[in-house]
């Protein structure tokens, strides 16, 4: 566990480094596009900036994404005792409590470290689960910030939203100088937007840079979530109220009314609608896995 956690740590520097090297790839090629490199050094300077900025302020960015209201023991009762409860069980700080209004079954956990966490549920989840299956969920989504995976998740969500729209402008860049270059005198060397080879590599650009954010995405929240489901099921030492859980979003599970592919992987469900991308690319393990895992090792917690 505590293994698990210094890796946790370690991943949000690999994060940091590989969201630079992708950002810095589409602004050196926004630099080659024009004919002018700095603008590959000028786009690394603000994407330092931007990753400085997710740091402190990516969980609020989460929170308004999703409509998450925050709540306390007089209007979300239940569900702030049992959070309540588990924090101190886990020998946490108590995290802020949100409710986001949405039939779909579901919730998630962000911050940058326990001292800052925010954990949220939503009222389809709430209507469904009883208290010890309650008390699982919430238990996996505190596993997730006593893991430190909170600030793995903060700074993914930061990388695949930066990646989506820098590869959106290089886009657009690329045909906008491919259409000016065709109208500029051939002995014009502003620039290198009349040789179509850039607008090529500004689409190929705009799709590699996206999917190599998604992968990173995809492959850090898989193991992550495993790893929730163990610290939750120790912590209630009652696994079987997390695996019914988990059963329920199977059986319930649907589309959250409000989605955002880039933190589709904070919530404990995924929250999109299904298709081949989002097979090829989920963030999440299939459901049955989990509860197989766990009904499998219920001796060990």
């Amino acid at each position: 566990m505590y293994s698990a956690i210094s890796r946790n740590k370690r991943n949000t520097v690999f994060i940091v480094l590989i969201f630079l090297v992708i950002v810095g790839a589409l602004g050196f090629g926004a630099g080659a596009l024009y004919g002018n490199y700095s603008i590959g050094f000028v786009v690394l300077v603000i994407a330092g900036l931007y990753a400085l900025i997710q740091y402190f302020g990516a969980s609020r960015q989460a929170l308004s994404l999703s409509h998450a209201q925050r709540v306390d023991a007089v209007t979300a009762p239940r569900l702030y005792r049992t959070v309540e409860n588990l924090s101190i069980t886990m020998g946490l700080p108590m995290p802020e409590v949100y409710v986001v209004v949405d039939p779909a079954p579901n919730a998630f956990a962000t911050g940058r470290d326990p001292e800052h966490a925010v954990v949220a549920a939503t009222t389809g989840l709430l209507e469904i689960m009883d208290d010890s299956e309650l008390e699982g969920v919430m238990a996996h989504e505190l596993g997730h910030v006593k893991n430190y995976d909170i600030r793995v998740s903060m700074m993914v969500f930061g990388l695949v939203v930066a990646v989506g729209f820098l590869a959106d402008v290089l886009l657009r860049m690329s045909f906008f100088s491919a259409l000016s270059g065709g109208n500029r005198n051939s002995n014009n060397n502003n620039g290198g937007g009349s040789n179509p080879v850039f607008l090529v590599l500004g689409l190929v650009a705009m799709i590699v840079a996206p999917l190599a954010a998604a992968g990173v995405q995809a492959a850090v929240s898989r193991q992550r979530e495993y790893l929730a489901d163990a610290t939750g099921a120790l912590t209630t030492r009652y696994p079987e109220g997390l695996a019914r859980a988990l059963e329920k979003l199977a059986g319930h599970g649907r589309p959250m009314r409000t989605q955002n592919t880039s933190m589709s992987h904070l919530w404990i469900s995924d929250p999109m609608k299904p298709g081949l991308m989002d097979r090829l690319f989920s963030t999440h393990p299939p459901l049955d896995d989990r509860v197989k895992r766990l009904r499998e090792n219920a001796g060990t917690f």
